[in-house]
């Protein structure tokens, strides 16, 4: 069992068959990692203590009335960084906030209604004390949806 917080092969495969069988018991991880119940269910703790973000399933934010997805760049007073991320975590179409290298520092993934709505968000950020500047880019159509099951793959090895 790795000790230095990577994911090994057994880890990939545990979380491969956690992908494709969310629902399944330890027992039938377990067999299809090809490993013991008592290693799956100790491993599996282990991932749920510290490499697992979240077992919870991606909803479409259209789904949910947000059929616009756009991207938000913003540049911020540094030494209010904090500040801005806690405030920009408390919009809720706003659904992740990276920090960034270059000219801008924050890369915020929000999520609108419609095109009067984002600009409303887009004001809203904007108006965070501390952000000085945004851009913001429309997302026109997804063509490569998050994914990890690569990686995972690549992790497990052969076979």
């Amino acid at each position: 069992m790795p000790q230095d917080g990577f994911i090994d092969a057994v880890d990939a495969r545990i979380l491969l068959e956690l992908a494709e069988h969310p629902r399944a018991t330890t027992l039938a991880i377990a067999d299809r990692a090809g490993i013991s119940r008592n290693t799956a269910q100790t491993r599996i703790a282990r991932l749920e203590a510290g490499s697992l973000d979240s077992f919870e399933r991606r909803i479409s934010p259209a789904a949910l009335g947000y059929p616009l997805t756009a991207f938000i760049t913003a540049q911020v007073t540094q030494r209010l960084l904090d500040e801005v991320a806690a405030a920009l975590a408390g919009v809720p179409e706003v659904l992740e906030v990276q920090g960034i290298s270059g000219p801008v520092d924050l890369m915020v993934h929000v999520v609108a209604r419609d095109a009067d709505d984002l600009y409303r968000i887009a004001g809203l950020i904007l108006a965070i004390p501390g952000v000085e500047r945004t851009n913001t880019a429309l997302v026109m159509r997804q063509l490569v949806d998050y994914r990890i099951k690569p990686l995972l793959h690549q992790a497990a090895g052969p076979g």
